[in-house]
């Protein structure tokens, strides 16, 4: 269960199992990252960095990505696609010559290879809760597509592409399970959509 991968700290930013991250490469470190990888086994270790510090410490669990897709554009900039293969935990960060970093972690024994499914009253308060919240944003959303979505595409989309802070993307990506997470979306959800017609603060 044990691997070496090149890290990519990238704040905001979620991958899990069975779903795909589209990124823009164009750092020079990760430039680098992106051509070693290509020529290995095309993994990297997508992972949140704990703060703004120079470099920044990292959290302790993020998600292997298997680049599925590449674009080389001629100033040596990547267009990549990622597909989640596992959650992963750090074990320790190596000693590297590389520009980028590379640890030794551990793929969790908790992903495994079916996706996860809801309970019916739980997969509709998550689809409620949905709509109410891209109501209170303005998000204009095809609502028929979302239907189609299985539970696990539903929930783990949902993580990834909403405005929650650093530190609730992680606890997101940290949730142990499908129904764990979906309770904590539900959550925030309710927060950021009470704060929002309030006036208040938000999670941003």
């Amino acid at each position: 269960m044990l691997r070496r991968l090149a890290l990519f700290p990238l704040a905001g930013a979620l991958l899990f199992p069975r779903l795909h991250l589209p990124l823009h490469i164009f750092e020079p470190r990760y430039r680098a990252m992106v051509g070693d990888v290509l020529a290995r086994d095309r993994r990297i270790g997508l992972i949140q960095p704990r703060d703004e510090a120079q470099p920044p410490a990292l959290f302790g669990i993020g998600c292997v990505g298997r680049i599925v897709d590449v674009e080389a554009i001629p100033d040596g900039r990547y267009n990549i696609l990622l597909a989640g293969e596992a959650r992963f935990r750090v074990r320790q960060e190596l000693s590297v010559t590389t520009p980028f970093r590379q640890a030794e972690v551990e793929l969790l024994a908790t992903d495994g290879v079916e996706a996860e499914t809801l309970a019916p009253a739980q997969r509709a308060a998550l689809e409620i809760e949905s709509r109410r919240f891209a109501d209170a944003l303005g998000y204009a959303v095809d609502w028929q597509s979302v239907a189609r979505l299985d539970d696990e595409a539903l929930v783990n989309g949902i993580a990834q592409v909403a405005p929650f802070d650093i530190a609730a993307k992680q606890a997101l990506l940290e949730a142990p399970g499908l129904a764990d997470r979906m309770d904590l979306i539900l959550q925030l959800m309710q927060f950021y959509r009470r704060s929002e017609e309030d006036g208040g603060a938000t999670l941003q």
